[in-house]
């Protein structure tokens, strides 16, 4: 047994030492994170809480418009040809700036239909900038960081951004200015702040080089890209929303504090994520078998649920050990034991649909996640707004997201050509 796992570790030496460089990051970060949850879910009230956990969520989403995605031929141009970063960096620079218009449509649009009534318009867009341009803008770093093989740079200034916002939060927190205008000023701020380190400090030192023409070829590919991440976090963010518009901010607080312990669970399988979709880049028959397929959809599920399990086990033994305000969602924790493993997978399917080069299949399996998903969500919340009757629920519903998500995925994979996959 011992040398069979010497024999692994040898042939997979550099992997595995890359997922130690970023799981060490996302261990720091679940911490800081964790902290941050706390400090802000105890710092405001839950329907404070619930608006903000929205606002961020509609940031989250609109922030894939930035730059109509040309964050990804940045990406793959990091991975398999880094002599063209500074050039494509070039690129998105332009890019961002002219979508510049339409994130601020999207944005007036989403508050008026949805954040009028409960939150003043200079508040949402403090959070919006926060989300679209700071922390969208860190994460553009880190991506370029990422596939110029930096996982330790990369994963550390995840752990900058995080601690920055985490301070921000505790000292927020410390303060008791429980007032959702003053959170969003220290969360715009600390934000603002994470963006400067990661330009200044982390991006690598390129020359910046204008050229359209390489630009045109790589058009569909980023359009696709960015719609399939738009769609991707609509299916994955858009709850939230669509439970503050049925069930008002109290409600969407509950759900905001749930859905956000069982989103800590992912940052262990977003490091493995990373690495896969280079493998497969580089070696498309990576998943070639339906073995390995299996196993890695099953060991995606198994640390996604031990990792809710042991934070239920706590907060069942300490129902108050993360805050008086989380504690009136603790009680639940036990019933969505599944939620996370099933949202996890789904995101995983997604990856494995980008790395392929199947874009505009992501995006219309993505189109229809979301639609099966708001659909049950509004038929579960229109049923009951209490806790206690949707809470078990949620694991029919994203069981329904898995199902779907798994078949068509693997369906595309079957046919595509060209590839061995």
């Amino acid at each position: 047994m011992i040398d069979f796992a010497k024999s692994i570790y040898k042939r997979h030496s550099g992997v595995i030492h890359a997922y130690i460089s970023m799981t060490g990051g996302s261990a720091g970060r679940l911490v800081l994170s964790l902290v941050y949850f706390i400090c802000v879910a105890n710092g405001l009230s839950i329907a404070q809480f619930g608006l903000f956990a929205t606002a961020s969520a509609a940031g989250i989403m609109i922030s894939r418009v930035l730059a109509f995605g040309f964050m990804s031929p940045l990406y793959r141009v990091a991975t398999v040809k880094p002599l063209l970063v500074g050039t494509y960096s070039a690129g998105f620079v332009v890019g961002a700036l002219a979508s510049l218009p339409l994130l601020a449509i999207l944005c007036l649009a989403i508050y008026y239909a949805v954040f009028e009534r409960d939150m003043a318009l200079h508040v949402f867009l403090a959070f919006m900038i926060a989300e679209i341009i700071c922390w969208r803008g860190l994460e553009v770093v880190v991506i370029v960081l990422n596939g110029l093989g930096r996982f330790g740079r990369a994963a550390l200034l995840v752990v900058i951004g995080t601690g920055i916002r985490t301070v921000a939060a505790l000292a927020f927190a410390l303060l008791h200015w429980s007032s959702l205008e003053t959170w969003s000023l220290f969360y715009l701020g600390a934000n603002a702040l994470a963006l400067l380190i990661a330009i200044v400090w982390y991006f690598p030192r390129v020359r910046l080089r204008w050229r359209p023409k390489l630009y045109f070829r790589r058009w569909a590919d980023s359009v696709s890209v960015a719609g399939a991440e738009v769609l991707f976090y609509i299916q994955s963010e858009f709850d939230k929303i669509a439970v503050l518009a049925i069930g008002g901010p109290q409600v969407s607080g509950i759900y905001a504090i749930i859905m956000r312990l069982a989103d800590l669970t992912a940052l262990p399988v977003r490091s493995f994520n990373t690495l896969l979709v280079q493998k497969i880049m580089r070696t498309p028959g990576t998943i070639s078998s339906w073995r390995t397929r299996l196993t890695i959809e099953g060991l995606v599920a198994a640390v996604s649920f031990l990792a809710i399990a042991g934070m239920a086990v706590y907060l069942w033994i300490f129902p108050r050990g993360l805050g008086n305000n989380v504690s009136e969602a603790a009680p639940f924790l036990m019933a969505v034991l599944l939620v996370p493993s099933f949202r996890n997978l789904v995101e995983y399917h997604s990856e494995l649909l980008y790395a392929t080069g199947l874009t505009v299949r992501r995006m219309f399996n993505l189109v229809i996640a979301g639609i099966v998903k708001v659909a049950l969500l509004t038929v579960l919340f229109k049923a009951s707004t209490d806790v206690a009757y949707w809470a078990p629920l949620l694991n029919g519903v994203y069981l329904a997201l898995y199902a779907a998500s798994f078949a068509l995925t693997y369906s595309a994979l079957r046919r595509e050509s060209g590839r061995v996959i």
